[in-house]
């Protein structure tokens, strides 16, 4: 009995040795499988999950191994977040894999983007603990390169916001006066051809006939009669009214010599209701509520006159107060005031720059192409309109275009200091955040910018830079931009993506390399070819790009190159 029961424990103590004795064995490469592979960018990070299935019998029970995802390239390698795995006889809060069974295992990787990674290799790297003794096992390969088209989003080609000039070249002004009248009379009293009112009209009238940068464009009469009496004694009373100011206007300008107008027009109002309502609606008279409602309720304007005139308590203050307001013509002069033109200016800045206001000057900089120019006038601005945060928004904007960002952030920094409430500003700032990968204060600078003109494809270049490409192309909207075409190609709309690219106003070099990739994608090779040479023709540095972008695994890129 007691040798049967020593054999049975002898069994088991080998059973519980089987799977602890001796090293671990290699891992093999078809253990595992790699999404996605080749690796892809996704915003600025590297993110992929290594799947595991580790067989039967090979997991030591008593091994503890930490398992390292590095991305080897040529000039180094990064590591990803190390993960372990523990066999069924150690004691730990590490995954367990099976002796008897294996396990399927999942290892997360990410890395943030560098251009280095781009050709480039996955592999698997293994330290273990077994009891005592630590040892590494030889490292294996996952998958091959990173697709890095994501990573050509790019916030320096975005246009900074402009703070717009309110220059207007041609300023309309309108003067007017009034002759009032006696009631039931046309005839125009010496007391209203000389009225302060009348007066200044007509100086304003004559100089803008003798000024060079004056012009009168429309002299208009309104005549009216008051709403009491007879419509059809109104009719005759405001038309002889509108004749007599008429003549008397027509007087005026040959005594003044005035013979270049746009036009004399006029026209009359028999009785003025509309004018009338808006006195009573405006006075304290006592039952104005019951007249406003009279003159809604009734259109007859003979039945409404007489129902007014029966609110006796009060006509009488209507007739002294309000009718006599409404006996009267209107003579408006439409006038003209033409600034500089385009040369004139350009001459003004170029010799005396002090002498422009600063709607002239921010006008100045929209009409030269040449950035420098732009710079040298927006100094300008700064310079004699020190307080308009415009100047220092548009000088920034600038030194943005010229690649010169700290200076242009100083600018930009000043602007929102002196308009905290304006829009371009912020949304510059967040510009430069974007560049500067400072995301959370590009996404709080765009926050505060919402509504400023061209947001929307700062933000679709933020949202590409989160990975989150759906949101980019909403933001980008009908924009027709290489970044627009870019969020269009990663959520893979090809169709849009070849539109937006046709539609780009100045294709440059990353506009033909977009076209070569969008050709790659689609098993376009001729498309992919031609374009990635048309690229590379504009810009060189892009051929060692193409040579290691996996995106043109099936071109021959070597023969573009040459």
């Amino acid at each position: 009995m007691k040798k049967v029961i020593s054999y049975s424990l002898a069994i088991a103590a080998v059973a519980g040795l089987t799977g602890c004795n001796g090293k671990m064995n290699q891992f093999q490469a078809d253990y595992f499988t790699t999404n996605p592979n080749p690796l892809e960018v996704v915003g600025t990070q590297v993110p992929a999950t290594v799947n595991g299935n580790i067989p039967a019998k090979f997991f030591k029970k008593n091994a503890v191994v930490t398992v390292t995802p590095v991305l080897v390239y040529a000039s180094g390698e990064t590591a990803s977040a190390p993960v372990t795995f523990q066999g069924e006889k150690v004691r730990g809060n590490n995954p367990v894999i099976n002796y008897g069974f294996g396990n399927s295992i999942s290892i997360p990787v990410n890395y943030t983007y560098t251009p280095a990674m781009q050709k480039s290799e996955l592999y698997l790297t293994f330290n273990v603990q077994q009891g005592n003794k630590t040892y590494a096992l030889p490292r294996v390969k996952v998958a091959d390169g990173v697709v890095a088209t994501a990573a050509l989003a790019d916030a320096g080609t975005v246009n900074p916001a402009l703070a717009p000039d309110a220059f207007q070249r041609i300023i309309n002004e309108k003067y007017s006066a009034q002759i009032r009248f006696i009631i039931n009379q046309a005839n125009i009293r010496k007391n209203q051809i000389d009225s302060p009112e009348m007066l200044s009209l007509n100086e304003q009238l004559r100089n803008a006939a003798a000024a060079k940068n004056r012009e009168i464009q429309e002299i208009n009469i309104e005549s009216y009669a008051s709403p009491d009496g007879p419509l059809s004694f109104n009719t005759k009373l405001a038309e002889k009214r509108e004749q007599n100011t008429k003549g008397f206007v027509n007087d005026r300008l040959k005594k003044d010599k005035i013979t270049e107008f746009g036009e004399l027009t006029a026209q009359f109002t028999p009785e003025d209701w509309e004018g009338f309502q808006k006195l009573v609606a405006a006075s304290n008279i006592q039952d104005k509520e019951l007249i406003l409602s009279i003159l809604q309720q009734t259109k007859d304007p003979e039945i409404r006159d007489q129902r007014i005139r029966d609110l006796s308590n009060v006509f009488e203050t209507l007739a002294e107060e309000i009718l006599p307001q409404l006996r009267y013509s209107k003579i408006t002069a439409s006038i003209d005031v033409i600034g500089k033109s385009d040369a004139e200016i350009n001459a003004a800045f170029d010799t005396n720059p002090a002498s422009l206001t600063v709607d002239e000057l921010l006008y100045a900089a929209t009409l030269t192409d040449n950035n420098n120019r732009k710079q040298a006038i927006y100094e300008a601005v700064t310079k004699y309109y020190p307080n308009d945060y415009r100047g220092y928004n548009d000088l920034g904007l600038a030194q943005y275009v010229n690649k010169d960002y700290k200076s242009a952030l100083k600018n930009f920094n000043k602007a929102a200091q002196l308009a905290p409430n304006a829009t371009e500003p912020k949304m510059n700032q967040g510009l430069i955040s974007l560049l500067n990968k400072d995301y959370n204060a590009a996404n709080r600078s765009f926050g505060s910018a919402a509504g400023q003109q061209g947001l929307g494809d700062a933000l679709g270049v933020y949202y590409l830079t989160q990975g989150d490409n759906a949101a980019a192309v909403k933001a980008f909207g009908n924009s027709k931009t290489n970044n627009a075409a870019l969020a269009q190609i990663l959520t893979k709309d090809y169709s849009a993506a070849k539109n937006t690219l046709a539609a780009v106003a100045n294709p440059n070099a990353t506009t033909y390399y977009l076209t070569a990739v969008l050709g790659a994608r689609t098993n376009n090779t001729a498309m992919a070819a031609s374009n990635l040479k048309k690229a590379i023709a504009l810009d060189p540095s892009l051929a060692t790009n193409a040579l290691n972008d996996l995106e043109f695994s099936k071109i021959d890129v070597k023969s573009l190159v040459k």
